[in-house]
């Protein structure tokens, strides 16, 4: 890489030719020359402006490797793999509007008071859907359990179930060509999983679509790229207008092994029982946890993962890790004696998992002060091996930000990476503040993503500390800078 000094050198040297070129057609102050004299001010400014920032976050070095040194392998090695064991254990899954989802919150905030940070809360209302009990069998052409798990929203059953033949599709449009055979029947969708961002569609509207052409019901093969016969649940959405009608998840083997019988023109029943209902909105809360800024306490780097999960597993991997890193990254920082110049903000958001709905609470409570939000994170892709960062902001931050990720070079995740991402920060990115996300080794995530295989053991110790000391590095630094990041 070019250094500034020598991009300098060459910019000046651009300067006098072209002052010489000027002289030798005897226009020695020329518009041309003005002009030139002008770009190369701009240029060599912009130039000496990258340097001193690159010089200035060079000079945390010494900090970045003792946060490393703390979460990696000094006294709070391990510490955010414990924190998310005892909480998990006993706690559970936290599904929103739960009572599991309450005794987490109380939890999160008394944890974190005792280990002496600034603790309070926000409240929230968020939805407060119940499963129920639920089944279904398979009964022609022969009999067959099959495992389900409800979709988030879903309607239930009447009492007696639903007793109907089934429709096998793999897409939308398999079901548009052949709607004529799917009144009064269970639609099957055995979608191919392709990646989670377009499958995930089958999940989200499968029922609506099979409702518009007739359908009693819906069976939605998981979005999942691996399956041990493991039903995956998820948030689902009724369309305006449309039938309502119940909708499960079935395991990629039972989805394929219908889709084979149809194929053989075998007929197909299945008695599907659901006690899905939707409560009245429930009481909840965000969780906020701070560092107080000392030369600017009202600017903020947000660091955040959820704590809701689904009411399956443990919900140790979505979100139970992000949550854990976003606490301990101040736990590490405030270990250490450290208080930067901005408020570092850890936020665990309620209600996730049902689009975002405590996150959008607290960005329109907030939005106010949104020129005072100087950097938003979110972890919620797992805390497995990390590999960098991702970052949402100006070309002038993005400049900034690949001479912070500098500092992670002992932990070899110096790759900064387009497109931060996250259900819950999505709003301030989208209003302009830059975001960042943790990039992590995620291809087991949607092998375990809400299903019962969600739990502690997905999780491993050396990744959290990894995860932890990225998180912290970057947060703290950022804060820390002398000047918020460019919009």
């Amino acid at each position: 890489m070019m250094t500034w000094k020598g991009t300098l050198c060459i910019l000046l040297s651009l300067n006098v030719f072209l002052n010489l070129s000027s002289f030798c057609d005897g226009h020695p102050h020329s518009a041309q020359t003005i002009n030139s004299e002008s770009a190369v001010r701009v240029l060599s400014n912009d130039t000496a402006k990258r340097a001193g920032v690159a010089a200035e976050v060079a000079g945390y070095a010494d900090v970045a490797k003792q946060i490393i040194d703390l979460a990696v392998f000094g006294a709070a090695q391990n510490r955010s793999y414990r924190r998310l064991a005892d909480f998990t254990d006993t706690i559970g899954n936290r599904v929103s509007g739960s009572n599991n989802l309450e005794m987490a919150i109380k939890y999160m905030y008394n944890a974190m008071v005792q280990d002496g940070l600034d603790v309070h809360l926000e409240p929230a209302k968020i939805p407060h859907w119940v499963r129920g009990k639920e089944s279904a069998e398979m009964t022609a052409p022969r009999a067959k359990t099959l495992a389900i798990l409800g979709l988030g929203s879903s309607v239930g059953t009447p009492p007696e179930g639903i007793e109907a033949e089934v429709l096998v599709v793999q897409s939308f449009e398999e079901l548009k060509h052949r709607a004529s055979e799917a009144a009064g029947k269970i639609v099957v969708f055995n979608q191919p999983y392709v990646s989670y961002g377009e499958t995930v569609a089958y999940r989200g509207y499968g029922a609506s679509e099979a409702a518009k052409v007739g359908a009693v019901a819906t069976l939605i093969r998981s979005v999942t790229p691996f399956s041990i016969n493991s039903p995956h649940t998820g948030w689902q959405d009724y369309q305006d207008g449309v039938k309502r009608i119940p909708t499960a998840c079935i395991t990629v083997e039972d989805a394929e092994l219908m889709w084979r019988m149809a194929q053989r023109g075998q007929k197909i029943v299945v008695r599907l029982t659901m006690g899905a209902k939707t409560l009245p909105d429930a009481d909840s809360f965000n969780t906020v946890a701070e560092i107080k800024g000392w030369q600017h306490p009202e600017q903020v780097v947000l660091l955040s993962g959820h704590l809701d999960s689904w009411d399956v597993g443990q919900g140790a991997m979505d979100d139970g890790g992000g949550a854990m890193i976003s606490w301990e990254a101040l736990s590490l920082i405030k270990d250490l004696g450290l208080r930067p110049r901005r408020t570092l903000r850890t936020v665990l958001w309620t209600a996730e998992e049902q689009g975002g709905v405590g996150a959008q609470q607290y960005f329109n409570l907030h939005k106010v002060n949104m020129s005072n939000f100087d950097l938003v994170m979110e972890s919620d892709l797992g805390t497995f091996t990390p590999i960098g960062l991702q970052f949402t902001g100006s070309d002038a931050a993005q400049k900034v930000m690949e001479e912070v990720v500098k500092l992670l070079a002992p932990i070899n995740t110096t790759k900064l990476e387009a497109h931060g991402e996250g259900t819950d920060i999505s709003p301030w990115m989208q209003a302009g503040v830059p975001g960042a996300s943790l990039h992590v080794a995620d291809s087991r995530y949607f092998w375990f993503h809400h299903s019962e295989g969600d739990t502690m053991s997905v999780q491993d110790p050396r990744d959290m500390d990894l995860c932890s000391a990225l998180w912290a590095v970057v947060a703290y630094v950022v804060a820390d800078l002398q000047e918020m990041l460019p919009r």
